[in-house]
């Protein structure tokens, strides 16, 4: 490799046939932006393993980066938000759909979509939360400015030991609320109540009666499994409460009534963490850094990882072994 190469963990798709693995790439041949980072570290998520597997088809174009989240140190910028050697981070954004993600020694950012890294979080922190912490916030923020309160009753969270699950029951634990913490892992239930779930519910017992409206339960949801999860949830929901979807681990649809809808107010809140307008991706940046942060990221961060490491990660996380969130390390914080 000579000087001016860097390593990326490149997918591609040529001729039907897909790959993906560590490459040398130049600057050059980077997505066109504003702001040239030098990466520090970088998340895992299960899109991060459905596209570095072609087990999903997340990436509308070919070759690509991947990696959905990224943080790092500027090194040139055309925009003086973000002047050289500054701390910036980007999730989502259109990262390992569109353009180059994270999952390089090197990335180039739109400005617009590029966060200067707010006081209070390192880069590493920053990266322990990603896309799943930003998720989770997004969740809280939009129930939240939607009516819910503390005072509704519990916040169910399922999938609860994955990386969005976990925060989300740090993050609405500590926000005041009551969360009782859905997940089909028993041995993960102290785990789980360490991080601020009161009670921790066996996928398996929930018991769905299957009627319209069920006596209720929760006051509110943050629901990354949708389908019969979604169906079943939504009829033991307190009137008024939120129901917030994030995910479709458990099928993408779901069948039910509009009861809960007209005789109880129940509002279903979709969370798309890619398509947050920037004044509200920098308010929730600013929650997480400051009134919001997470006090378990330690614990929530089960794994540190580099990008040779990438490819039997992958393979935990869709073998459903992964728990909590893992971090990509890739250069110096």
């Amino acid at each position: 490799m000579n000087k001016s190469a860097f390593r990326a963990f490149r997918i591609r798709e040529e001729h039907g046939q897909y790959r993906a693995g560590i490459e040398a790439m130049q600057v050059g041949e980077l997505s066109p932006g504003e702001v040239l980072v030098k990466v520090a570290y970088s998340s895992l998520n299960y899109k991060d393993a459905l596209a570095g597997t072609g087990r999903g088809r997340i990436l509308r174009r070919f070759p690509l980066n991947g990696g959905i989240d990224v943080a790092g140190h500027v090194v040139t910028s055309s925009d003086p938000r973000f002047p050289p050697g500054s701390a910036v981070l980007c999730t989502g954004s259109g990262l390992s759909e569109t353009r180059d993600g994270g999952l390089a020694e090197y990335t180039r950012l739109a400005a617009d979509s590029t966060i200067a890294l707010p006081a209070g979080l390192s880069l590493r922190e920053s990266m322990m939360l990603g896309t799943a912490g930003f998720t989770a916030a997004l969740a809280l923020l939009r129930m939240q400015d939607n009516g819910q309160t503390p005072a509704l009753g519990p916040i169910a969270v399922t999938g609860a030991s994955g990386g969005v699950g976990a925060l989300a029951i740090n993050l609405f634990s500590g926000a005041g609320y009551t969360v009782h913490a859905i997940s089909g892992k028993r041995e993960h239930f102290d785990w789980l109540r360490q991080l601020g779930a009161s009670e921790c519910i066996d996928r398996q017992q929930l018991g769905f009666s299957g009627k319209a409206l069920d006596s209720v339960r929760f006051g509110g949801a943050l629901d990354a499994v949708g389908g019969t999860m979604l169906a079943g949830l939504l009829p033991l929901i307190a009137p008024t409460g939120n129901v917030a979807l994030c995910g479709n681990a458990g099928g993408a649809t779901f069948s039910s009534t509009v009861m809960p809808f007209i005789i109880r107010a129940v509002s279903l809140l979709g969370i798309g963490s890619a398509l947050t307008a920037r004044p509200v991706r920098e308010r929730i940046w600013q929650h997480l850094a400051s009134d919001w942060k997470p006090r378990d990221l330690a614990q929530i961060t089960r794994r540190e990882v580099t990008l040779d490491q990438l490819p039997g990660e992958f393979a935990r996380m869709l073998d459903g072994q992964s728990l909590g969130r893992t971090l990509v390390r890739i250069g110096s914080d």
